[in-house]
C-alpha cells in the first residue's frame, strides 16, 4: 500500500476579476510505504500546495488523494502523520515541554512529560527546555517543530523545508534523526531546496515543474549515467594495459572511464587493471548530482 497516493490532481486558486492560477495540473505520484521520498523543483513549482493538499489544509480543485490508506480529512489518519511546516508559527511565552504536551492532546495522544523530555532531547534542546519559545533561535525553532512532527511515533512524517536556519553540524544530527526513522519504517516525505540534504536523505524522488511531475523514480536510476564508471588510478598506470582492459582516459592524469553493466564485470575489468600493476585510488558511477538532475530535467521541460 502506498503511503500516499495522488492521481489527477489539481488545484486552481480563483482571484477576483482575472483568471485563476492553476497551481496543480494534474499530478499523479505514488509514495511508496517505508520510503524516503523527496519532492524537488523551483519556487512556484507547486510543491507547498502539493503538500498541504495531502494533509488536508487545502482543499484541491480536482483529482483524489489518499494517504495511509485513507482519506487526509479522517482524523484517524492524520493522528498518523507528522507535519513539520515551512513557516513555523510558535508560541513565545510558552516553553517547549508545555508546547509538546499541547500538540500531545491535540493528536489525541496521552501528554507524556517524560517521554517528551526525552524527545527534546533527541532534537539537541534537553539544555533549553526550560527557555520560553521566544528566546529560542531560528534554528532551535526548527528542532522544536521536528519534535513536535515526531510525536507519538507517525506512520508518516511530511517535513517542508526541516533543516531551515539550522547550522551545518544540527543538519547532520537531523539526518541522523530522519535516518533512524526510516530505519524504523516510518515512511519520509521531504520537501527541501537543500538538494544536497535531499540527496543524503532520499532513495525516491521527483522533480516538480508548472504544476506537474516531470520526473520520478530511484534517486539513483535518475542520477546515474548508465552503465559507465569513473575510476582514478595512481600515475603510472600502463596505458596500453588499461586500454586492453576497456579503460578510456577521461581528462586529467590518471582518470579513466569504465563501462560495465554489473558488478561482475566491473570487477573483471579492475582486475585486469591491477594485473598490469595499476593502483586504483577512486572508483564511483559516472553520474550527476541532484542539482545537475533538476537542472536538465528543467532544461528539457522548458
Amino acid at each position: 500500500m502506498p503511503a500516499i497516493e495522488v492521481i489527477g490532481l489539481r488545484k486552481t486558486y480563483r482571484r477576483a476579476f482575472r483568471s485563476g492560477h492553476e497551481a496543480l495540473r494534474g499530478v499523479d505520484l505514488s509514495v511508496p510505504e517505508g520510503s524516503a521520498f523527496g519532492l524537488i523543483g523551483p519556487n512556484g513549482a507547486g510543491k507547498t500546495t502539493f503538500i498541504k493538499s495531502v494533509l488536508g489544509i487545502v482543499q484541491p480543485t480536482g483529482g483524489t488523494i489518499r494517504v495511509l490508506g485513507g482519506s487526509p480529512e479522517d482524523p484517524r489518519i492524520r493522528a498518523r502523520i507528522g507535519y513539520l511546516p515551512e513557516r513555523l508559527h510558535l508560541p513565545g511565552s510558552w516553553t517547549a515541554p508545555a508546547f509538546l504536551g499541547t500538540v500531545a492532546r491535540l493528536k489525541g495522544q496521552t501528554a507524556d512529560k517524560a517521554a517528551n523530555l526525552r524527545l527534546l532531547e533527541r532534537v539537541g534542546l534537553a539544555d533549553a527546555v526550560g527557555r520560553k519559545i521566544g528566546g529560542y533561535s531560528k534554528g532551535m525553532r526548527q528542532r522544536l517543530g521536528l519534535a513536535a512532527a515526531l510525536l507519538g511515533n507517525p506512520a508518516l512524517l511530511i517535513l517542508d523545508e526541516p533543516t531551515d536556519g539550522i547550522d551545518p553540524m544540527g543538519r547532520v544530527e537531523v539526518r541522523r534523526i530522519l535516518q533512524e526513522e526510516v530505519q524504523r519504517g516510518t515512511t519520509l516525505f521531504l520537501n527541501s531546496h537543500l538538494l544536497a540534504e535531499t540527496e543524503r536523505l532520499c532513495n525516491r524522488v521527483a522533480i516538480l515543474g508548472d504544476g506537474k511531475v516531470l520526473r520520478e523514480g530511484l534517486l539513483e536510476e535518475l542520477a546515474r549515467g548508465g552503465s559507465r564508471w569513473m575510476v582514478r588510478l595512481a600515475p603510472g598506470a600502463d596505458a596500453g594495459a588499461l586500454g586492453a582492459a576497456g579503460f578510456k582516459a577521461a581528462g586529467p592524469e590518471g582518470l579513466y572511464h569504465v563501462e560495465a553493466a554489473n558488478v561482475t564485470e566491473l570487477n573483471a575489468a579492475l582486475d585486469k587493471a591491477r594485473a598490469s600493476g595499476a593502483l586504483l585510488m577512486e572508483l564511483k558511477r559516472d553520474g550527476q548530482d541532484l542539482e545537475s538532475v533538476l537542472a536538465s530535467t528543467m532544461g528539457v521541460a522548458a
